[in-house]
């Protein structure tokens, strides 16, 4: 019995690289913010660690070749992104909220020293990695949101305290009034039983 020799099967490069293309596209044009970091330094263990915490966040990482990045840069419209797409980098692309990618990448930075943020896109602006820090400093959407309802509610409470304050005041006064008309009048004499 003949031993059988697979062979392997060809894969079509193009088209996996048109796929991965396409695919950054997507995600280009799908986001609010997007952050590029150069992961020079960083261990495979440190990358899954930090893969983890960006998945906390609702964050997603790509690392992907430069030419390839700057191919779907051009198709998504983000010409200007190409220039920052040198050396190995690692995009990050916001879910909900447009401060993620940057907050979770700053905290990783700082706790560990591996990373350098390079640029970002923030609503289709290419913008620097001080801006990217800044935007990192920037409360969560649902902190700000709360902050928001507060300050609009604290108004109300107020408005309901003034509104509030004449019925109470009028409502001592008659209380007052009708005990100061009990102390004046002499108890009512009881019936007499039959």
């Amino acid at each position: 019995m003949a031993a059988s020799t697979k062979k392997p099967e060809k894969v079509d490069k193009k088209a996996q690289k048109a796929l991965t293309v396409q695919e950054i596209t997507e995600r280009l044009k799908g986001t609010s913010t997007a952050v590029l970091a150069d992961y020079r330094g960083m261990t495979v263990s440190q990358m899954q660690e930090l893969r983890q915490k960006l998945r906390g966040g609702g964050v997603e990482m790509m690392v992907v070749k430069n030419t390839l990045a700057r191919r779907a840069a051009e198709a998504a419209g983000y010409p200007a992104l190409g220039p920052e797409l040198t050396g190995p980098i690692a995009m990050l692309f916001a879910g909900d909220d447009v401060s993620a990618p940057a907050r979770v990448l700053t905290e990783y930075i700082r706790a560990n020293r591996k990373m350098a943020i390079k640029a970002g896109l923030l609503e289709g602006q290419l913008i620097k990695s001080e801006t990217v820090t800044e935007l990192a400093d920037l409360p969560s959407r649902e902190v700000l949101i709360s902050r928001l309802l507060g300050a609009m509610q604290a108004p109300l409470g107020s408005l309901a305290s003034v509104l509030q304050a004449p019925l109470s005041k009028f409502a001592r006064t008659l209380d007052a009034v009708r005990a100061a008309k009990d102390q004046t009048q002499p108890p009512a004499p009881a019936p007499a039983a039959a």
